[in-house]
């Protein structure tokens, strides 16, 4: 009996799994957890690609919000031209042809030189001044005044110190005024 047969090689093999697998159920290995590094490979590219799929849809998501929000405000930019362009001159709230006159005449004078804006807001007259002095930011004013001659800028100063005075009594409530002593005693 020299050879071994291949029916006692295989009951020999077969045995050795049984007795491994046994082992295997007996540690606990059965669900898989003793991997390869090359599965551990595969596992970290696949969360890595998972990782910046997830990064790119967020993205794209951020642009898609950010492209309707824009486009929401071109819409409403656009329908606010359109009823802008829309209003009647002589509708209400609307500036009239000769307030838009005094409007670009302000930033006319605030965009020249004021010794030379004052040279010429001299020559106009003082309702027209006063109209375009009240629509110009007060730096602009001011320099416009100094560069003034003394009269020409107390004129326009008078006119202007009694516009804003007529308005706070034009608003004032038309009601009996009450003259007496600031304090509490009755005069005697």
């Amino acid at each position: 009996m020299g050879r071994p047969s291949l029916l006692l090689l295989m009951a020999a093999a077969s045995a050795i799994a049984a007795v491994a697998n046994a082992a295997s159920i007996a540690t606990g290995d059965q669900d898989g957890s003793n991997k390869t590094r090359l599965g551990n490979s595969i596992e970290r590219d696949l969360s890595a690609r998972d990782q910046d799929a997830a990064k790119r849809q967020r993205a794209l998501d951020l642009r898609e919000q950010a492209a309707k929000a824009a486009e929401q405000r071109l819409a409403a930019s656009v329908e606010a031209q359109q009823k802008d362009a829309a209003a009647v001159p002589g509708a209400p709230g609307a500036p009239s042809p000769a307030e838009a006159q005094f409007d670009e005449l302000a930033r006319i004078y605030q965009a020249m030189k004021p010794a030379k804006a004052a040279a010429v807001f001299e020559q106009l007259d003082m309702e027209v001044q006063m109209k375009v002095a009240q629509r110009m930011r007060p730096a602009s004013t001011a320099a416009i005044l100094a560069a003034m001659s003394p009269k020409g800028a107390a004129s326009l100063s008078m006119a202007l110190a009694r516009k804003s005075a007529a308005k706070p009594a034009a608003a004032a409530p038309a009601g009996p005024a009450v003259a007496g002593p600031v304090s509490g005693r009755k005069p005697g």
